[in-house]
């Protein structure tokens, strides 16, 4: 099985769009447009390392269809903006539309 380096993952989507939210665990909400979303994810504490299970898991919390997906996020071949479109287009996330005053 497969580890990863925690440091590596949360300096990833941090580049990404989220933040720390650090609580409990260490929780990253994703932001588009400068608006939390309800897209997060969450690490422990002291973690150093995590398996495929914990990959697969995080994966799934972030939106991320695949782990080639999940893959390309940590080692940064997918950008931000394909991230955004990647949540966009899945439902995760909304653009706000501008308000049009009358």
């Amino acid at each position: 099985m497969a580890v990863y380096p925690t440091s590596k993952f949360i300096a990833a989507i941090e580049r990404k769009g989220f933040v720390s939210d650090r609580t409990h665990h260490n929780l990253f909400w994703y932001y588009l447009d400068g608006k939390k979303t309800s897209v997060r994810t969450r690490t422990s504490h002291g973690e150093k390392e995590f398996n495929d299970g914990l990959m697969a898991e995080r994966r799934k919390q972030i939106g991320l269809a695949s782990k080639q997906q999940m893959l390309d996020l940590i080692e940064c071949p997918l950008s931000t903006d394909d991230l955004q479109q990647i949540l966009i287009e899945s439902g995760r996330v909304r653009v706000s539309e501008p308000k049009v005053k009358d």
